[in-house]
């Protein structure tokens, strides 16, 4: 989403930078499903019929952050199977068994809610990825490391090898420096980051 839109949220009070909200803001986990819920209730959007749902209210918005607020991170972040959506009159599920099946399910929650940890597309054509695994051999887990992506089973951040490789250093090398993360997950982290500074690029412009 505009850059500029988030930056709005923040200065009329509708979802704060809970880490920092200094010019360089800093996100949590829950904020970033929060950013995601609002840019979501607040589109106007299209059913398979070709009619549409107008955007949700704002009281619908905020009843939802205050759902979200009260959630128990600790109670879902390490299971695979936890889902948490928000349907269009603001009301937060958590799923304990997951909601990530297709067919009817699917087009219920692309038109009816949606989840928030999911792979999240907008018009802009930005898509934002899986908030707990964005790429099979990477994790994100709250309360790890910050909530910054990360190699499974290691703390090594995604961002730590992006950097390296942004200095020039090669693919082959960054392998050698990481013996205990297996390439394919390397690799992996250097395209997630990828992904992430196309959607800043794209959301700047």
């Amino acid at each position: 989403m505009p850059l500029s839109t988030v930056r709005s949220w923040a200065k009329n009070d509708i979802l704060e930078p809970s880490l920092s909200q200094q010019r360089v803001m800093l996100w949590s986990y829950p904020d970033l499903m929060g950013l995601r819920m609002i840019y979501w209730l607040r589109q106007t959007k299209e059913l398979g019929d070709g009619k549409t749902v107008p955007a949700s209210s704002m009281p619908a918005v905020r009843r939802a952050l205050g759902q979200l607020r009260e959630l128990d991170l600790a109670l879902w972040a390490g299971n695979d199977g936890f889902s948490v959506s928000v349907d269009r009159s603001g009301d937060i599920h958590v799923d304990a068994n997951g909601a990530r099946e297709v067919g009817s399910r699917q087009r219920l929650l692309d038109q009816d809610m949606v989840d928030l940890l999911r792979p999240f597309a907008t018009p802009q054509e930005t898509k934002g990825p899986d908030l707990h695994k964005p790429r099979p051999q990477l994790r994100i887990v709250p309360g790890k490391l910050g909530g910054e992506p990360h190699v499974r089973r290691t703390r090594l951040e995604t961002q730590a090898l992006a950097a390296l490789a942004r200095r020039g250093v090669e693919d082959a090398k960054i392998y050698r420096l990481y013996p205990i993360a297996p390439q394919e997950a390397i690799d992996q982290a250097l395209d997630l980051e990828r992904q992430l500074r196309r959607n800043l690029t794209a959301t700047a412009a």
